[in-house]
């Protein structure tokens, strides 16, 4: 019997487009199913980690721990889905600027996510890829501070330093804690 690859789960920078020989329709169908569950219990993950430290992760010094999630992407790009539904909910959800949040903060998300995934085509090694993320979502977070310095009239330049500084020690401290898990999990297989 001819073993199948599942061509969903490949890392980013690989080609996501060929078509394994022994790959069936029913294969593909399971392997969708089981991308969307995937995602799912990674929105959930998201959700109720945000829940946990709500009061943290929305004000101008920002340490919402569960952005590690998005160390996700290096391992696989179809992780994009759940780490963005994660956000919008938790926005949704837990917001006290809602309208702003769902815009920007989900703006955000999606930004960097997609710079990471474009960048990864060029950098070899998971670490380098964490690190690329990292140094991305930390950057990105002058569009959290533009949210808070428009919702609140917050200094533009001090929320964007503060929110930078919390978003980087969360994404640094989640880098070795997401690279442990894999070695155990291995998201670049699993999607």
């Amino acid at each position: 019997m001819e073993k199948t690859t599942n061509t969903l789960a490949q890392p980013i920078g690989a080609n996501a487009g060929a078509s394994s020989p022994g790959t069936t329709a029913a294969d593909k169908a399971h392997n969708k199913v089981q991308g969307i569950v995937i995602n799912g219990i990674i929105a959930a993950l998201y959700i109720a980690v945000s829940a946990l430290i709500q009061p943290f992760g929305f004000t101008q010094v920002q340490f919402r721990v569960s952005e590690m999630f998005n160390h996700l992407i290096v391992f696989n790009k179809k992780y994009i889905y759940g780490i963005v539904l994660g956000v919008f909910l938790t926005n949704l959800f837990f917001s006290p600027m809602k309208a702003y949040d769902l815009i920007f903060g989900v703006g955000q998300s999606v930004i960097a996510l997609l710079i990471t995934v474009a960048c990864a085509r060029f950098i070899k090694g998971i670490w380098t890829r964490m690190i690329v993320n990292t140094l991305v979502f930390t950057f990105t977070m002058f569009l959290i501070a533009l949210e808070l310095h428009l919702a609140f009239d917050l200094p533009f330049m001090f929320t964007w330093l503060t929110t930078a500084v919390g978003e980087f020690v969360v994404m640094a401290v989640g880098m070795p804690v997401m690279y442990v898990i894999n070695k155990r999990v291995r998201f670049d297989k699993i999607v």
